[in-house]
């Protein structure tokens, strides 16, 4: 019985007619990770008792009737949510032996409608990346080629996914980490609004740009875990409090379609993505239109200022959120220091990887005297500009759509590629995270056997309607049900 193919419905459904229990479907997941984490190093790490003990309360739980639809499901966690049950290393050496003394409130939230956790998934450092290859544990590899990365930084969460380990796990989006590598792996992730989902236990890289979100494999399980996650808490100032209209329950069909418009921004795709990628997005624009949605083109002229004004702030904001790790409280601690500055120098230098202190040096640097004007508050004047642009052009229209990277998964190790190279393959994500925006992607397509990934955006606080369409496009489409035959 392929388990792994089967939706939350779908398995909530099992569960509820007793065909499995949730032991059984605990067990039957954590033996496809014992099988396949080898080779993909999707899971940093697993707990299989605690896994079981987890399962069996839930199971406890649907005989006592107590049951809604997420009980007894298993998912997997990216390492940056703390989890008392688990480590939480963030990928680093710095947190390699970090077990914290309370669970995040993504983590809370989902426990508390008995969702079983079955481990966390690997990671980039500290979120820093978009190949999850600067990971402290390894290179997580992708599941529809062992010789290409899977995305990052929420790579592991999205290997496990695709490579049916679980049917659907966290992930944090910064400036594109769960979209990236949910198009690279063949999957939906779903990136919301900014501030809709709490941050409280999550830890930080970019505390303006992270936000937690959702990794599965089709558009209706993420509008269900998101659903369950969102609302404000009085732990994270930067949570909402309002209340908006979401309904899990997806319904946008065809005969409605034509009441909305979808905008293109034509110039800043056609500037920044390859040549082998450009025939799928017209093909995914057609497909829209069959489908009854009134196309229109819009401009977007902000391709050349996302990048460098995302990663000035990222870093300024990562330079300042990752001080705290200096070998005294907590975290890696240098064994070879004589003083309290040789503790804070090694501890660093040790616990750090490659790319962390880079990002770590470009940020103190753009915060420094004498820098901070030219650097930082313009990098900032320059994310206002992107607002005011995508508040333009959410006036005409309801959705944007554009690709969610400019190439396919690239091969491990790609020397031909250099950091400049990696830093825009987020060109079109990182937009979204500068204005908050939720946006979702979806695969389309495949391209020399290696999915292909459209992202739809939407108006803040707009989750609804985006994953409305991811569902009705999927509901007319296969590629959402695509799976590696060789993990199969």
């Amino acid at each position: 019985m392929n388990l792994y193919l089967k939706s939350i419905s779908e398995l909530s459904k099992m569960l509820d007619d007793k065909k499995i229990s949730s032991y059984e479907l605990t067990e039957y997941f954590l033996k496809r990770i014992k099988k396949y984490n080898k080779k993909i190093n999707a899971f940093i790490s697993i707990d299989e008792n605690k896994s079981m003990e987890f399962a069996k309360i839930a199971d406890i739980d649907i005989r006592n009737k107590n049951k809604n639809i997420l009980t007894g499901i298993p998912i997997a966690h990216k390492d940056l949510f703390c989890t008392k049950d688990f480590l939480t290393t963030c990928g680093s050496k710095m947190l390699s032996n970090f077990k914290p003394p309370y669970d995040a409130t993504v983590v809370k939230k989902l426990a508390n409608k008995g969702m079983v956790p079955l481990g966390k998934t690997n990671m980039d450092e500290f979120a820093m990346g978009s190949t999850n290859e600067t990971s402290f544990f390894g290179s997580v590899k992708n599941p529809w080629d062992f010789s290409r990365v899977p995305g990052g930084s929420s790579g592991g969460s999205a290997a496990a996914v695709a490579s049916g380990m679980v049917t659907v796990s966290s992930g944090s989006d910064t400036g594109g980490s769960i979209r990236q590598p949910a198009a690279f792996c063949g999957l939906t992730g779903l990136k919301p609004t900014y501030g809709t989902v709490s941050r409280y236990g999550m830890i930080a890289y970019a505390s303006s740009l992270d936000q937690g979100g959702v990794l599965a494999r089709n558009a209706k399980d993420c509008a269900i875990i998101y659903d369950s996650i969102r609302g404000f808490d009085s732990n994270d100032s930067t949570t909402h409090n309002k209340e908006y209209n979401f309904s899990s329950k997806l319904y946008l069909d065809k005969d409605s379609a034509k009441d909305y418009s979808i905008g293109i921004p034509t110039n800043f795709i056609q500037n920044n993505l390859s040549s082998s990628l450009s025939k799928y997005f017209d093909i995914f624009i057609e497909d829209l239109k069959k489908l009854g949605f009134k196309i229109k083109d819009v401009e977007l002229p902000i391709d050349k200022i996302t990048i460098p004004a995302y990663y000035i702030i990222a870093s300024s904001e990562a330079s300042s959120n990752l001080s705290r790790y200096d070998g005294v409280k907590y975290g890696h601690r240098s064994q070879k220091a004589e003083n309290l500055n040789e503790l804070y120098f090694n501890s660093r230098t040790e616990g750090f990887g490659h790319e962390v202190k880079k990002r770590i040096m470009i940020g103190t640097f753009s915060l420094s005297s004498g820098y901070y004007d030219e650097n930082y508050l313009l990098a900032l004047k320059l994310r206002r500009k992107v607002c005011e642009e995508f508040k333009k052009i959410f006036n005409d229209v309801d959705f944007l759509i554009c690709p969610s990277s400019t190439d396919v998964a690239f091969k491990l190790g790609d020397n031909d590629k250099t950091p400049i190279d990696i830093y825009l393959s987020d060109m079109f994500t990182t937009p979204v995270n500068l204005a908050g925006l939720p946006a979702v992607s979806l695969p389309t397509n495949f391209y020399k056997n290696l999915p292909v990934g459209m992202q739809i955006i939407g108006n803040h606080f707009e989750e609804e309607k985006i994953l409305n369409l991811a569902n009705l496009y999927q509901e007319n489409s296969i590629w959402h049900k695509e799976f590696p035959g060789e993990l199969s």
